[in-house]
């Protein structure tokens, strides 16, 4: 896991020093995205990106789909009742307490390295992938390619598509992957940013695939740490860990049911 802590790393320090200025031009609709995918690729082949990466970026398409499902994320917008409900947090509840007994040993390992107990890891498993039963089927350099083109979030998701690039130069990732509607992949739904600060080797065979159960609930653990878990500490609303609960999601209603659902299923 070192090996793979430090490329993650040297990932992190190679994606900030070659942040862009953002001068390719945004656009609301599919009408620009062409034009801007060359011009990002020359700025991305002046920032480090390979030719590897740069082909992968040239063969991407305009993510329609994931500019409506971008324009209509409205449960957030729900209250936490009827967020929940929405989402089967009393089912993610009881199927995770029975994961918990499943993989007793898997979640054991993951604390005594992280600090993080199996109920909100398991509560995130349930929340993104249903437990990986459902990590999406969209084209996921043309998701985030599409995200940072679009006017609405460009700051934020160019980061995530030099990330990917970087990810694709070093065979890290599949330029055909394929994920969620967002650009995240695997079973806990990691976007490419994080895949470089945070992915490790949960099950200990020399690499690193998020649609392996151990290395993405290992690698959901080492995200939380990163944003200052604190081993025994609680982490419902209020409490010490739940502020690393809200950097995995911006939503309070997603923030609140992790905390939730992970106390139903430690027993806390």
């Amino acid at each position: 896991m070192t090996h793979n802590r430090l490329m993650a790393l040297a990932g992190a320090l190679l994606f900030l020093s070659a942040a862009p200025a953002l001068a390719a031009p945004c656009g609301n609709n599919s009408a620009g995205f062409e034009q801007w995918k060359r011009q990002f690729a020359q700025e991305a082949k002046a920032n480090g990106i390979g030719q590897r990466g740069i082909n992968a970026l040239m063969s991407t398409g305009y993510a329609a789909g994931t500019i409506r499902a971008d324009r209509g994320q409205k449960s957030f917008k729900l209250s936490l009742d009827q967020f929940m409900k929405k989402r089967g947090a009393a089912t993610i509840a009881s199927q995770g307490r029975g994961k918990k007994r499943s993989n007793a040993a898997l979640f054991n390992a993951i604390e005594r390295q992280y600090g993080v107990p199996a109920g909100p890891l398991i509560a995130i498993w349930g929340m993104e992938t249903a437990f990986g039963r459902y990590m999406g089927n969209q084209h996921t350099l043309s998701a985030v390619a599409t995200l940072a083109y679009d006017c609405r979030r460009p700051e934020f998701f160019t980061g995530h598509l030099y990330a990917a690039l970087q990810l694709i130069d070093r065979g890290a990732l599949n330029p055909a992957q394929r994920g969620a509607m967002h650009g995240e992949v695997g079973q806990t739904q990691f976007l490419p940013k994080s895949i470089l600060m945070y992915a490790v080797d949960g099950d200990g065979n020399g690499r690193v695939d998020l649609n392996s159960t151990a290395d993405a609930l290992a690698s959901t653990a080492n995200f939380l740490r990163g944003h200052g878990w604190q081993p025994g500490a609680g982490y419902q609303p209020g409490q010490p860990n739940f502020a690393a609960i809200q950097g995995w999601n911006a939503a309070g209603v997603y923030q609140q049911t992790i905390a939730i659902v992970g106390r139903q299923i430690d027993g806390g």
